[in-house]
């Protein structure tokens, strides 16, 4: 494949130096800052504070509202009441518009109060002077089709409330009183509510700030613990108060923490023990190839066939034990299986294939295997690798010419040896990684194997068990549990 090359001008080398160069990092910054909302970049505290005082701000204004519009209709409703009874007063007094003069209007202007008759559908006015708007519906009072009517009009530049009832036949008395009394007492009435409003918003944000400030103090504890953590590693639990959502969870961080803790100290103890394991073949197969370096540089220190045989052996030997060890660590190491493909399968064709592999190592010994079909469903490497531990470490302790009994019914799998046994102190920790009986230390081995069991039989949702029976020897036995047709025919093996 050829590369394309692109040959620029020296024009437009000159136009590429003049042309200044943004940093992209700041470009992208400054747009994500101009989308951003800053409601988005604001504190939770602030937040909650804002919606606290933007629900309470959006109350009041409801309740405000609410309130003026129904006092200002109370206040409406008692003017139209009272005009209405002077009306009906004056009416019954045998006052009509045909019989009142220019004094009595005067007396009713004294009051705030001004008229204009309505007779046969004609309207008028006592004075002159007066500039009052009639309506259609003061005609309709005095033609018969209406018994009273009231509505707002503007007078000389104020608003008045007009009344007008029935006054005889053909007849309407219509009164109108100004509304400035009302309109200063709402007018008070919304200074007020407006005042009230602003003050509870106010009380409301500062009250919103302090709570959602002191609510937030254990969510401010765990960001400051989250952040000593990335910066320290330092994993120390944070205090606990009270018994809420956020106590909850910071009790849930300190689990993690304390979870975290644990699979840290877990992963040094993994490496130091590795590390104590991994001394023991390295030192020998570095003696070994010192040996052989030494003699193959000094004639005089030459080997003989059967020593060099010997040493090659043992450096075989070490490298087979160094290679377990490694895989075995590595298995343990890793939370998951490099191949992890679960598949129904049966157990007993299983243990077959681990005793096959097992029988070469085990010369001079006898394999006594009875198995019964179980079907499970789980990973097959790592069952037979687990199978495979069980049986070696069988082998390993069974005496010359011994016999290893294995059995599998029902989904329980037996490994019986006529070795020594196990000392009653080492049986709780036979399954711990590393661990080592003072008898096994001797012998080749990590104290890996066993853990190995453990954990595929948990991953499969079994367990592991050991025991030593009265009459001698050990007896591993692992449970898998099965699939409804597990069961079947017998096989021996």
């Amino acid at each position: 494949m050829s590369d394309t090359v692109r040959r620029t001008t020296p024009a437009e080398d000159d136009s590429a130096e003049r042309t200044p160069r943004r940093p992209v990092g700041s470009a992208v910054d400054a747009v994500h800052r101009a989308v951003t909302p800053w409601t988005s970049r604001a504190s939770l505290a602030l937040r909650v504070a804002l919606l606290t005082t933007a629900a309470v701000a959006a109350v009041l204004a409801v309740a405000s509202a609410v309130v003026y519009v129904t006092v200002r209709a109370e206040l409406q409703d008692a003017l139209d009441e009272s005009l209405l009874k002077r009306a009906d007063a004056a009416v019954a007094a045998g006052y009509s518009p045909s019989s009142m003069n220019e004094a009595d209007a005067d007396l009713l202007s004294a009051f705030g109060i001004r008229f204009i008759a309505v007779e046969g559908g004609q309207v008028f006015t006592r004075r002159a002077d007066a500039d009052f708007p009639y309506d259609r519906r003061e005609i309709a009072v005095s033609i018969g089709q209406s018994q009273s009517s009231r509505r707002t009009t503007t007078i000389d530049g104020e608003p008045y409330r007009v009344v007008a009832v029935q006054a005889g036949p053909g007849q309407a008395l219509v009164l109108a009183q100004s509304m400035e009394s009302t309109q200063r007492s709402l007018d008070r009435l919304q200074l007020v509510l407006l005042l009230t409003s602003a003050l509870g918003v106010l009380v409301a944000g500062l009250a919103g700030w302090v709570v959602a400030t002191n609510g937030l103090r254990p969510v401010r504890r765990l960001t400051a613990a989250t952040e000593r953590v990335a910066r320290t590693n330092e994993l120390r639990p944070i205090e606990v108060t009270g018994d809420d959502e956020l106590a909850r969870l910071s009790t849930s961080f300190n689990h993690m923490l304390l979870a975290l803790d644990a699979s840290q100290e877990r992963q040094r103890q993994l490496v130091a023990d590795a590390g104590h394991e991994l001394r023991t073949p390295l030192t020998s197969l570095r003696t070994n190839i010192e040996l052989l370096g030494q003699a193959s540089e000094n004639p005089d220190r030459s080997l003989t066939a059967e020593q060099s045989g010997e040493i090659m052996a043992d450096v075989r030997a070490q490298l087979q034990e160094l290679t377990t060890l490694v895989g075995d660590l590595v298995e343990l190491a890793r939370d998951e299986p490099l191949d992890r493909s679960p598949e129904v399968l049966d157990l007993a064709e299983v243990v077959e294939q681990a005793v096959d592999r097992v029988r070469p190592r085990a010369q001079g010994l006898t394999l006594d295997v009875e198995l019964r079909t179980w079907a499970v469903f789980g990973e097959p490497a790592l069952l037979e690798r687990a199978i495979t531990n069980l049986l070696d470490n069988a082998v390993k302790w069974s005496p010359e010419s011994g016999t290893v009994t294995v059995r599998l019914a029902d989904g329980v799998l037996t490994v019986a040896d006529q070795g020594p046994g196990i000392a009653e102190a080492d049986l709780p920790h036979v399954f711990d990684r590393f661990y080592r009986s003072r008898e096994a230390r001797t012998m080749p081995g990590s104290g890996l194997g066993l853990s190995i069991a453990r954990r595929a039989a948990e991953r499969h949702g079994g367990s592991v068990d050991a025991h030593c029976p009265e009459a001698g020897g050990t007896v591993l036995t692992l449970t898998v549990p099965g699939l409804e047709e597990g069961a079947g025919a017998g096989r021996r093996g």
